[in-house]
């Protein structure tokens, strides 16, 4: 009866031991699982930044081509009324030739 108490004693003992390592086992893949979660996490939150980045960037260029327009307009009626007085004083110029 001895041998046999001892035998069942090894045999729980092994068990545990197996059980021992597969919670230890268990334990090391979920620390990587809460691990990844939060790199997850993270990468999330910095595409959210990129996005809200991004959009912020978009506004800033749709509010630089309306600057653009506006600056071409500007520079078209200059650009229109400097021929005008070149035109103008050419006219004069040949005008005053003419009468002399």
């Amino acid at each position: 009866m001895t041998e046999s108490v001892k035998e069942q004693r090894a045999a729980q003992a092994a068990r545990l031991d197996r059980i021992e390592q597969k919670i230890d086992q268990m334990s090391t893949a979920i620390i990587s699982l809460a691990r990844a979660e939060e790199k997850i996490a993270t990468m999330a939150e910095f595409g959210k930044q990129q996005g809200e980045q991004i959009l912020t960037l978009i506004n800033r260029v749709d509010r630089l081509e309306i600057m653009v327009r506006e600056n071409a307009q500007t520079v078209n009626v200059i650009n229109k009324l400097f021929w005008i007085v070149i035109a103008g004083a050419a006219t004069a110029i040949t005008g005053m030739l003419f009468i002399q």
